[in-house]
């Protein structure tokens, strides 16, 4: 083969590999923007609100499908917009729904006058916190406004949730804590 010809098909042959690299990388960041905003996110978890049941530093995964289907129950671990930090995540559990009664007595949660039971907060007592965010009023009991949620960290002792900031808006929740995955020695199922 000339030399012309060879030179011609290896300029081709580099060309055609930076081509398929580019698009390989556009497919790829294609794909991790689109899993991030409709299927997971991941977080880490920066402080003891959810402690025994998320510790601080876990990773954890978000995932979004299952409130694409309902809408979030008792119970579920959600993540969402801090209502007084903009660009700040929260996670916490769902305690109640819409239309559901929330009161806080002796130390326990009731809802629509049933104690739950709470295994997942050991022997953490639930009472009502010293103060509320500013322009916020929680007396007891509270009913949960039309489209919000009222939710809590597992650690009462130590979670600014509901009981100060309020119910959130459904609107504001970004996904379903669905498990831990990182350390090795947490990882799990939420």
């Amino acid at each position: 083969m000339p030399s012309g010809q060879h030179a011609q098909k290896t300029s081709t042959s580099w060309a055609s590999t930076i081509f398929s690299i580019v698009v390989m990388v556009a497919i790829v960041a294609i794909i991790t923007v689109g899993l991030r905003m409709f299927i997971f996110v991941p977080y880490e978890i920066p402080s003891g609100s959810m402690e025994e049941t998320i510790m601080p530093g876990d990773m954890v995964f978000s995932e979004k499908v299952t409130y694409y289907r309902r809408a979030p129950q008792r119970g579920d671990i959600v993540t969402f917009a801090d209502p007084e930090v903009a660009g700040r995540t929260l996670i916490k559990r769902v305690i109640a729904t819409e239309g559901q009664t929330v009161d806080l007595v002796d130390g326990h949660v009731y809802v629509d006058g049933i104690e739950l039971d709470e295994a997942y907060v050991g022997e953490k007592e639930s009472y009502p916190l010293a103060r509320t965010a500013p322009d916020v009023e929680i007396e007891y009991p509270y009913t949960v406004p039309s489209g919000c949620v009222w939710v809590m960290g597992d650690n009462r002792e130590a979670s600014q949730d509901s009981r100060y900031f309020g119910a959130i808006p459904v609107s504001t929740i970004t996904g379903r804590a669905a498990m831990i995955y990182w350390p090795v020695s947490d990882v799990g199922i939420l």
